[in-house]
């Protein structure tokens, strides 16, 4: 009878340790929520955007997020773009300051 409990006890305690080691080792990994698929080939508006966010899996793309956090991806090539990304680290520079 009480090597039952004791096996009873242990069984119990090993579930309860593995769930706890398997809910902590998942939720330390950062787990990105959206991922481009398709790219917008329209040119923002510059003054409208507040971050970025870079992305080379599934395909390679530049994803701005809006002010409203409307989430929007295109292609880095557009020369558009690159002087999006220039200006939003200076707005973000400017911040730290």
């Amino acid at each position: 009878m009480k090597f039952h409990t004791t096996a009873i006890l242990l069984l119990f305690w090993l579930g309860v340790f593995t769930v706890h080691t398997v809910k902590g080792s998942a939720s330390s990994q950062p787990m990105r929520k959206f991922r481009c698929v398709d790219l917008s080939t329209k040119q923002l508006n510059i003054r409208n955007l507040a971050s970025y966010e870079k992305q080379q899996v599934p395909t390679d793309a530049i994803m701005f997020v809006t002010a409203r956090g409307i989430r929007i991806c295109v292609s880095p090539n557009q020369k558009w773009v690159q002087a999006a990304i220039k200006r939003i680290d200076e707005r973000r520079a400017a911040k730290r300051k």
